[in-house]
């Protein structure tokens, strides 16, 4: 991306920026601009909250970025927020990613989406720091959909997900509720996650879910 395009992609994203940051955040730091938000955020819902534990102008950016395999020029991001957002410091939320929190959604520092994915908070996600999300993941707390047994008693609660620090999610994987994953590991592209690693660097996959390799590290 030439440099006068970047330019002009945060000219036109000042419009959302600042209703945006005058919507959560007092005037003092609305001005500040601690998130850029990209013209092609759909803020559908603004009803929440947004916490920032260290705002710093422009910590945060949201809709921004390019990945080869995707058109950004048409790729639309979705923030709907009627629940709880905390950041502790720097996020990149990719173009195309969706963020729906009725819950509450922790966000480590350091924070990266790439693109295309979705965030599912009815309860409790929390993403540790360093953590990197690929393209096309989904992150859900909850199955959308109620299910009841026959004395009319619910069956599928939503469960809080935990990613741990320093965590790579790959592309195409889908993590379901109640799902924890321990520091340092890799979850392989293309897993569905369904249950809890507490092993530290491995790398998690297969289906059944198993450790596929351990000791590892990643850049």
């Amino acid at each position: 991306m030439t440099g006068l395009r970047k330019l002009l992609l945060y000219a036109i994203a000042i419009p959302k920026t600042i209703l945006f940051n005058f919507r959560y955040f007092s005037p003092g730091l609305a001005i500040r601009f601690p998130v850029i938000v990209s013209h092609r955020v759909l803020l559908r819902n603004m009803s929440g909250k947004v916490i920032l534990k260290n705002p710093k102008a422009g910590r945060i950016r949201i809709g921004f970025g390019q990945v080869g395999i995707f058109d950004s020029h048409r790729s639309r991001s979705i923030w709907e927020v009627t629940g709880t957002v905390e950041f502790a410091g720097k996020a990149w939320i990719g173009h195309g990613a969706k963020l729906s929190v009725h819950g509450r959604l922790e966000i480590g520092n350091n924070f990266t989406i790439s693109a295309e994915s979705q965030v599912i908070a009815d309860e409790r996600v929390v993403f540790g720091e360093d953590v990197l999300m690929s393209w096309d993941v989904l992150v859900m707390d909850t199955d959308g959909h109620v299910v009841y047994d026959e004395n009319n008693v619910c069956t599928n609660p939503p469960a809080a997900i935990t990613i741990g620090n320093r965590v790579w999610i790959g592309c195409r994987s889908l993590i379901l509720k109640g799902v924890r994953v321990a520091d340092g590991c890799i979850v392989a592209a293309g897993t569905v996650l369904s249950k809890s690693f507490d092993e530290e660097k491995s790398i998690i996959g297969g289906s059944p879910n198993r450790i596929l390799k351990r000791g590892i590290t990643w850049k």
